[in-house]
C-alpha cells in the first residue's frame, strides 16, 4: 500500500509499503510533524489532516463523534478528516492527503 502525504511546508512525501492499520499510525511511524496526541481516541484532533478531493468519498463518511472533535480545530474545510478514523484498506491505496497546521508537534 501507498500513500501520499504533504507536510505542512507542502512537501510531498510518498509512503510505500505502509502496514499500519490506521492513517495516523503510518504518518507518524513515518516521522512526520502529526502529534495524535490522544493516540487514535478522537479526544485532541491533533491527527487533522485534509483529504484530497478524489479520495473523499473512498475514505468514508465522518461520524457524529468525528465531526464534534473537527468542530474544535483550527482551519477545518470541507475536506477535513482525523486521520485516526480512516482506515487504510487496499481500496485507499494512493490515498492523498495534506497535514493541517494544527497537527504539528
Amino acid at each position: 500500500m501507498r500513500v501520499l502525504v504533504y507536510d505542512q511546508d507542502g512537501k510531498l512525501v510518498e509512503l510505500n509499503e505502509v502496514s499500519a492499520q490506521s492513517l495516523m499510525e503510518a504518518i507518524r511511524g513515518a516521522g512526520l510533524n502529526l502529534t495524535g496526541q490522544c493516540g487514535g481516541v478522537m479526544s485532541c484532533g491533533t491527527c487533522h489532516v485534509y483529504v484530497d478531493d478524489a479520495w473523499w468519498a473512498k475514505v468514508g463518511p465522518v461520524s457524529e463523534t468525528e465531526d464534534a472533535m473537527l468542530d474544535v480545530v483550527e482551519d477545518r474545510r470541507e475536506n477535513s478528516r482525523l486521520s485516526c478514523q480512516i482506515r487504510l484498506t487496499d481500496d485507499l491505496d494512493g490515498l492523498t492527503v495534506k497535514i493541517a497546521r494544527d497537527a504539528g508537534f
